[in-house]
């Protein structure tokens, strides 16, 4: 077991195999590779290497061509010039590392950030790289070495510190895109940190750029370096390096042009190699990483109430877990609120399943990522409460949500292979929420993985353990993905259309093992779907939306007994259970209207064939009909008398 368990948080990720691969196979990485490690080789064992002494004089041999004795031939001074090319350049690469560290260091924290974080991080971080760039490099670095002269290292530091605006832009352009990916927001729904996520789960996939801008950079520093070495600024003229070389044989050039050759190759070379190898690494990652990634818009963890009057605490009633009140969310267009969610209010009890229903684009998953504040980018709550234990989930500060994120509130989306990293095993990002929330070991970390994957009925757990996301099937990506919302022992498990994709038996078999597990861990449930009969088999209660309000909500026995508004008759009577061989399914004709187009009165009169004249006048109220049943229609006793008929 203990090999087993060791496999689940060791081993490279697939597309890092296929990159490294790719990258193996490419001639010209290679010969990059290969130039750059002999030039470093050779320069760091300048003194084992190099056959003299690089400030030896020999004035017999001044300004000679290649010869047996002098390799390379030697300089104004008789000094033998392959020796100065391997001293020099060990000056020339460490002032090349300088820069490229403090570029990278520095420059990849603050483009992640301004990436992640977004708002007033992201805007700061731009204008101090904007007023960055409009800093001329050359005067600035004169200005250093100033007041430090013939600095090299304060002059590459400098250099580095002024690179930094390019490669904070590129990394913060790569992690708007990572961030917005599925898995990234099932992380951070999952109550793991923000340092947590951006290390494990957006570095990984963003360190191609990282390694092209770092390989470009390290060019330019190359190139830097020589020149203000050419001007003097920084060595000792009987200092050996690069710049210096080129600048010696600038001044013979008429009498031997030779002197110009050996440096003058060595750093173009260099720099080409450079250049080379970030491209080759740049295709390799991209060739590893092998096809898409679907996208999900960033989430939106602030909310302002302007209703708090119309919500109410949840006054410790017994079982009440998450009590939500006129929750509504909202988006800017042209200037003026679009609503989406208007006024929700819905309560939640421990053990209990809540079913939430209705056609796409009424509402159903908004709601739920605003209870997880975890909203797509453009929207967010503008009114309402959503209490836990007493305390309003909107107004928590971000520090005290981030507690209650998969400790207390769990989530599982209808894209579970999303919500996965690809670049880490299952066993490993599992490893990593279970030490999260329960603080323990990594060795009994990697045995509650796979007892966790034992738990929700995957046949081979260590086998699971071990695979990627794209060695998973639907099925088991999505007990992997209930898995993942169970590592911190929710109180409330949110599954957002867990069995949209799944074939008729693996459905039975995930709303089976949803069952069971609630049984086993007492938590509570909110099921959203559009299936009457998931809603039959596994809920308790169940709320009807449409077009962004509750129509209906009422206990399961009652709501198929006694459908009270007119859209969950429709959608009752549209479930194909109910159609005559050989005739045709019922339907509601129309579509559900889109947010900014709401009927004034009724949003369902439009298509309903109970409207009356008093059903488009003025917005209609949600209307307690008996214990535990409420309706949003006027004209209940006819809809009760067609159900019954």
């Amino acid at each position: 077991m203990s090999i087993l368990t060791d496999q689940i948080a060791i081993g490279p990720a697939t597309h890092s195999y296929e990159s490294a691969r790719s990258l193996i196979r490419s001639p010209v990485a290679i010969a990059a590779i290969t130039f750059l490690g002999v030039v470093t080789l050779v320069c760091i064992s300048a003194p084992v290497t190099a056959p003299y002494d690089p400030l030896h004089q020999d004035l017999e041999r001044v300004l000679s061509s290649p010869t047996a004795h002098n390799l390379l031939g030697t300089d104004t001074l008789g000094r033998d010039v392959l020796s100065r090319l391997f001293y020099g350049g060990r000056r020339s690469l460490l002032s090349v590392l300088e820069g490229v560290v403090v570029v990278v260091a520095l420059g990849v924290p603050m483009g992640l950030a301004a990436g992640y974080a977004g708002g007033w991080v992201d805007r700061g971080l731009n204008k101090f790289a904007e007023t960055i760039m409009a800093v001329p490099a050359l005067i600035i670095v004169l200005v250093v070495l100033a007041v430090l002269p013939q600095n090299e290292d304060a002059a590459m530091i400098s250099f580095g510190l002024l690179g930094i605006p390019a490669i904070l832009r590129v990394v913060r352009s790569a992690t708007l895109r990572v961030r917005e990916d599925l898995y990234v927001a099932a992380a951070r729904i999952s109550g793991l940190s923000h340092l947590q996520i951006v290390k494990r789960h957006i570095f990984p996939r963003v360190w191609g750029p990282v390694i092209v801008q770092a390989s470009l950079f390290a060019a330019y520093a190359l190139l830097f370096e020589t020149g203000i070495a050419y001007l003097g600024l920084t060595a000792d003229p009987s200092t050996p390096t690069w710049g210096g070389m080129v600048a010696e044989a600038s001044t013979v050039i008429q009498r031997q042009a030779w002197l110009l050759v050996p440096s003058g190759t060595v750093i173009a070379s260099t720099i080409l190699a450079f250049g080379l190898l970030g491209d080759a690494l740049r295709d390799a990652v991209v060739r590893g990483e092998g096809g898409s990634i679907n996208r999900v818009p960033r989430s939106v963890v602030t909310a302002r109430d302007r209703d708090a009057d119309t919500a109410e605490p949840m006054n410790g009633r017994s079982g009440l877990v998450l009590r939500a009140r006129n929750l509504s969310v909202s988006t800017m267009r042209s200037g003026a609120e679009i609503p989406i969610v208007d006024g929700v209010s819905f309560d939640v009890y421990a053990g209990e399943t809540l079913g939430i229903i209705g056609e796409s684009g009424c509402g159903k998953s908004v709601t739920a990522l605003a209870v997880l504040r975890s909203l797509p980018q453009g929207l967010r709550a503008i009114a309402g409460r959503v209490y836990w234990q007493g305390d309003d989930l909107l107004s928590m500060t971000e520090r005290s949500f981030d507690g209650l994120r998969g400790s207390s509130l769990a989530y599982v989306s209808q894209e579970p292979q999303s919500s996965l990293d690809p670049t880490f095993t299952v066993g490993n990002q599992l490893v990593e929420l279970i030490r999260h929330h329960q603080r323990v070991s990594r060795r009994k970390a990697r045995s509650s993985a796979i007892a966790l994957l034992r738990q929700v009925e995957l046949q081979n757990p260590d086998q699971v353990a071990r695979a990627y996301a794209h060695e998973l099937s639907g099925g088991m990506a999505q007990r992997v993905a209930i898995a993942f919302a169970l590592a911190g022992r929710p109180k409330l498990l949110i599954a957002d259309e867990p069995t949209t994709a799944l074939d008729v038996t693996v459905q039975a078999e995930i709303l089976g093992l949803l069952r069971r597990l609630q049984r086993e861990t007492g938590m509570a449930l909110i099921l959203i779907t559009h299936n009457w009969g998931v809603i039959a088999d596994i809920c308790d209660r169940a709320v009807v939306m449409y077009a962004g309000q509750i129509v209906e909500k009422s206990g399961i026995q009652e709501m198929f007994d006694r459908p009270l508004h007119p859209y969950t008759l429709g959608l009752l009577n549209s479930h194909p259970s109910l159609a005559e061989p050989g005739s045709r399914l019922s339907s509601i004709p129309g579509n559900v209207p889109s947010p900014g187009s709401w009927a004034p009165g009724c949003r369902f009169a439009p298509r309903c064939r109970f409207v009356a004249e008093e059903c488009v006048k003025t917005p209609i109220p949600l209307i307690d009909i008996g214990p535990g049943h409420a309706s949003r229609c006027v004209r209940v006793d006819q809809i009760f008398a067609k159900a019954s008929a």
